[in-house]
């Protein structure tokens, strides 16, 4: 079943409370989404370390409902 935007926002928000969150549907189906993350908790992490704090707010939605994620994490400038 597919995700509304909402959803993955909520998740990842409850997650890092900080994040600015721009998601794009790259397909149409709500399952294949494209997410730019900033968030203050990535400053002095590696890419890894910050897509992994997304993957542990998305829990396991994603690979669920959510097939397939693009992730772009950054810091705040």
């Amino acid at each position: 079943m597919p995700m509304e935007p909402s959803e993955i926002e909520k998740l990842i928000k409850t997650g890092i409370p900080d994040a600015v969150i721009d998601l794009t549907d790259l397909v149409g189906d709500k399952d294949h989404w494209a997410a730019t993350i900033t968030s203050s908790e990535f400053i002095g992490k590696t890419k890894l370390q910050q897509h992994q704090i997304v993957y542990k707010a998305l829990g396991a939605s994603m690979g669920g409902p959510l097939h397939a994620l693009q992730l772009t994490t950054q810091a705040p400038k």
